[in-house]
C-alpha cells in the first residue's frame, strides 16, 4: 500500500490482516516504487495525494515494468482522476471513505482476475468458471468443496489450518466450525476417489490442517 495517511494505513493493515492478507505500507513514494521493483506482491492500493509525486504519475510508472493488480484510493472526487487512473492501467478505483470490508472484497476480486487458471498434473483449476477439472473430468462440487480444494491447490505443499480455511472460504455457513471443514474434506476426498486412510492428494497433517501435495 502506498498511503501516507499514517493512521489510516494502520486501520487498513490491521484489518486487512485479520483476513489473512498481509500489507506493507510505504509513505514515501519513491521508496514504494523501488520496492515494488525488487520485490513480488500480489496488489497494490494507491493513493493519489502524495508527497512529492502525484500518484496517477506513480500508476504511470508502475505499468512500465509491472502489472500487478493495483486499486487506485482517493479522496479525489473528480471523475477525470478516475477515467485517468482507469486509463493508466488500475484496475479498481475506490473514492474514500469507504468500509474496509468493501477494500477487502475488491483486492480478492481483482486477485481472481488476474489469476484465472491454475494447473496441477491431474488438476486443472479454471477460477474463472469455477470449475476443478481431475484427469479431465469436472468435479461435481458444492461451493464450498469447490472453494476449499482451490484455496489447497493454490498453496500446495503448504499445512493450511482449519482456522486459516473458515476465515478464506466465503461459501462456508457462519456457522462452520473446525469439524465443519474436516466433513467437507471427507467428502472431496470421495469425489476424488481417495483411500480414507491413504490420500493421495489432500494429506491431514496433525495438529494443524491439511495439505494438498
Amino acid at each position: 500500500m502506498i498511503e501516507d495517511d499514517i493512521e489510516l494505513a494502520e486501520i487498513l493493515s490491521e484489518f486487512l490482516e485479520t483476513h489473512n492478507i498481509k500489507v506493507v505500507n510505504f509513505d514515501d513514494p519513491f521508496i514504494a516504487l523501488s520496492t515494488i521493483k525488487n520485490e513480488d506482491f500480489d496488489a497494490l492500493i494507491l493513493d493519489l495525494t502524495l508527497p512529492d509525486m502525484d500518484g496517477l504519475e506513480i500508476l504511470k510508472k508502475i505499468r512500465e515494468f509491472s502489472d500487478i493488480p493495483i486499486i487506485i484510493s482517493s479522496a479525489r472526487s473528480d471523475i477525470t482522476d478516475k477515467v485517468i487512473g482507469l486509463e493508466l492501467g488500475a484496475d479498481d478505483y475506490l473514492p474514500k471513505p469507504y468500509n474496509p470490508r468493501e477494500l477487502e472484497a475488491r483486492l480478492k476480486a481483482i486477485l481472481r482476475r488476474k489469476i484465472p487458471k491454475k494447473e496441477h498434473k491431474e488438476f486443472f483449476l479454471d477460477e474463472k468458471a469455477r470449475e476443478i477439472r481431475y484427469k479431465n473430468k469436472i468435479l461435481d462440487l458444492t461451493p464450498a468443496e469447490y472453494e476449499i480444494l482451490s484455496y489447497l491447490i493454490k498453496n500446495q505443499g503448504k499445512a493450511i489450518s482449519r482456522d486459516e480455511l473458515l476465515n478464506n472460504i466465503d461459501s462456508l455457513n457462519p456457522f462452520s466450525n473446525e469439524k465443519s471443514i474436516d466433513v467437507i474434506i471427507s467428502r472431496i476426498r470421495q469425489k476424488l476417489g481417495e483411500d480414507r486412510k491413504h490420500p493421495k492428494y489432500i494429506l491431514s497433517v496433525r495438529g494443524i490442517g491439511y495439505k494438498f501435495v
